[in-house]
């Protein structure tokens, strides 16, 4: 059956790229509602904004939704990590400014508060799309692909993601995950979004990275590591990449079954291999879960231990 939070609840911090303050609050919503964000600060028109990937604005550094009235929210992809990760299905999320607060960096946060809130079945069946055939784009050395699972694989959702930086501190790092039974809390929800030096001062000069310090990112430069603590893993930037596309897969607004690959992938790579995905009618089905199906999807079975210790 579908989902919602038992109780709201709400977060309160600054904005990554804007550096503005910003205050959220998750709250329960009924069957077939989505995740939804209203921007609270916004009275003269329209100020709803579905997470879907037909209302996202390609952007390489963040995910943000815009919508016909020019209204916009970003950076929106580790609450929707932890929302996917949670198995959460509806939720009305209200913000007081344009951009969901980065907290540590991580999906954490979020999550930790999203599974004390509780969650509660609703009296709706849980429907999925699942992938019938490939679908990829390119970008250079840069590819996302959609396919189905082969026989010998788990159905459900599984992210197969590879990158390779210059910096040595993060260098060539690859990961394959079955997101199933509590993947998400124990191998990503804690890994923070990261960044090398040198491209600091190009992003602030362009508006960007405003609300980043040694605190909210890993910063590298070359093989050091320079945020306090260093890693929380060795993989640390890849577990984030797989994090950043679990929560930009939600935008499908229902749950994905397949396997997503990722090599040097982004956000805008993601959002145009959904819009791909949707462009192809032959290439995805809608399909009601079953008991043993919805048991596969990434949020099933959570228990407070599933939490990486550091989180």
């Amino acid at each position: 059956m579908q989902t919602t939070m038992i109780t709201k609840t709400g977060f309160a911090g600054t904005g990554l790229h804007s550096g503005r303050p910003v205050r959220l609050s998750l709250q329960p919503a009924p069957a077939d509602h989505g995740i939804v964000f209203r921007r609270v600060d916004v009275t003269d028109r329209d100020a709803i904004l579905p997470a879907r990937w037909d209302h996202v604005e390609i952007s390489p550094l963040n995910t943000r939704l815009v919508n016909a009235a020019g209204v916009s929210v970003s950076t929106i992809e580790h609450l929707m990590a932890a929302l996917v990760g949670c198995g959460v299905h509806n939720a009305l999320i209200e913000i007081d400014g344009p951009e969901v607060p980065i907290l540590d960096g991580s999906a954490a946060g979020f999550a930790r508060a999203i599974l004390a809130a509780g969650l509660r079945r609703l009296d709706a069946p849980l429907r999925a799309i699942e992938v019938l055939s490939p679908v990829e784009v390119e970008q250079g050395a840069a590819l996302a692909r959609l396919r189905p699972q082969r026989a010998d694989e788990p159905a459900g959702l599984q992210i197969d993601f590879e990158i390779d930086f210059p910096d040595p501190a993060i260098g060539h790092q690859s990961r394959t995950l079955d997101m199933a039974n509590g993947a998400f809390l124990r191998e990503l929800c804690d890994s923070r979004t990261f960044c090398r030096l040198a491209d600091v001062e190009a992003m602030q000069a362009q508006g960007l990275a405003l609300g980043g310090t040694y605190d909210n990112a890993v910063v590298v430069d070359g093989a050091r590591v320079l945020s306090p603590g260093g890693l929380r893993h060795p993989d640390e930037a890849v577990r984030h990449k797989m994090l950043d596309a679990l929560g930009d897969l939600g935008t499908a607004g229902l749950p994905i079954l397949g396997v997503y690959e990722g090599r040097r992938a982004g956000h805008a790579m993601t959002n145009r291999l959904l819009r791909a995905l949707f462009a192809r009618p032959d290439a995805w089905r809608v399909v009601t879960c079953d008991a043993a199906l919805a048991d596969r999807l990434p949020g099933s079975r959570l228990k407070p231990a599933d939490f990486a210790a550091v989180a």
